[in-house]
């Protein structure tokens, strides 16, 4: 009996030191866990210190903010940018912007900045209080893209005047392929929709069965962005929350503003560029329609359109429930987004991840 309670007392002291081990390495792991995770999170988005070389080719997270140090930059560079478009005042989509926004920043930074641009035929251009920065302007062509031949004899020029361009940047389409494609100092700035596209392409080509023929352009181009993927560097689009976020006062004051009676019970937001690859025609015709058939419609219903293109006067046809903004500063784009219930994106195309429905986006 003795002996038996002896075997059963030490089972307990075994299963008591079992449990105390156990207990000991589950707090261990979960502590490693926490200290490697912190780790791991703090070195996938903390920016490389100043004075340290980053690659961004090899960057482990996507910049969507860049901070610039209060220091003059070590060297300071000759840059050209092609850009199809510089916006003038708020008449600008998102290409537009993101190349205003940089390119300032770098030429206050001391870099000398050239922009090779299209001239407005509707407007004056836009002057800077900046030395270092240069505009090269040219006629665009009829649909609207730089004139391809012009902008490469206005490059060489500057190129082979004082400094050669130690930098030279292309958005989207600004200078073609076929022109820039020996350039070694060479950066491409797709905006949303283009690269998007051609990953759904390689999407398309991993789900083919094997009975379906084989696309031979779609497969090179799918095995060049394979083959490019790490020279290719995404940078997130984002808004900042500090302008676009909700306040009902801001909503009402902006109402008010416009003339926007109480009684209206839905205001319908649409905003952008005012043009057909848009969806506006479809989105015209939809609005015209309901207000002729619907009463309730059209006695309940505002809609608002912020923004510039044609189908601006075209909305002011449709009469006094649709008021026709024009292009707007950041902080009125705010109290637009804060004075609507619904807003409307009536593309027709393949979207990328728009300033517009991303800004919407902040207030729901």
């Amino acid at each position: 009996m003795a002996k038996d309670q002896a075997t059963i007392f030490s089972f307990r002291c075994f299963c008591c030191i079992i449990f105390v081990l156990s207990a000991f390495s589950s707090i261990s792991f979960l502590y490693w866990s926490h200290c490697s995770g912190s780790w791991y999170y703090q070195n996938q988005i903390l920016v490389p210190k100043q004075n340290q070389p980053v690659n961004l080719l090899l960057f482990p997270s996507a910049w969507n903010y860049l901070s610039f140090p209060s220091k003059p930059p070590p060297k300071l560079l000759k840059i050209a940018l092609f850009v199809k478009k510089w916006p003038q005042k708020n008449q600008a989509g998102g290409l537009e912007r993101h190349a205003l926004t940089l390119h300032l920043a770098l030429a206050k930074r001391g870099h000398e900045l050239h922009i090779f641009t299209a001239s407005s035929a509707n407007s004056s251009f836009a002057r800077y209080p900046i030395s270092n920065l240069y505009f090269h302007l040219s006629k665009p062509t009829a649909a609207g893209y730089l004139d391809q031949a012009l902008v490469w004899k206005q490059f060489q020029t500057q190129n082979s005047t004082g400094k050669a361009f130690d930098v030279i940047h292309t958005e989207s389409v600004g200078l073609l392929h076929t022109r820039s494609r020996n350039l070694t100092n060479l950066a491409v700035t797709w905006h949303g929709i283009a690269y998007e596209s051609i990953h759904s392409d390689i999407i398309q080509e991993l789900l083919r069965t094997p009975e379906e023929p084989q696309a031979y352009a779609l497969t090179e181009r799918a095995k060049k962005v394979v083959e490019e993927e790490e020279r290719v560097h995404v940078i997130l689009n984002g808004v900042d929350e500090e302008i676009f976020k909700p306040d009902v006062e801001k909503g009402k004051d902006f109402k008010q503003k416009f003339g926007i009676p109480e009684s209206r019970s839905l205001v319908l937001g649409l905003a952008g560029r005012l043009v057909k690859d848009k969806g506006h025609p479809l989105m015209y015709e939809a609005l015209k329609q309901m207000f002729m058939e619907k009463n309730a419609f059209r006695e309940s219903v505002t809609v608002l359109v912020a923004g510039d293109g044609p189908w601006g006067a075209r909305y002011r046809d449709l009469g006094a429930n649709i008021l026709v903004l024009g292009p707007l500063e950041l902080a009125q784009v705010a109290r637009f987004y804060n004075a609507i219930d619904i807003f409307v994106n009536p593309t027709l195309r393949a979207q990328g991840f728009g300033s517009y429905s991303v800004r919407s986006d902040a207030f729901w």
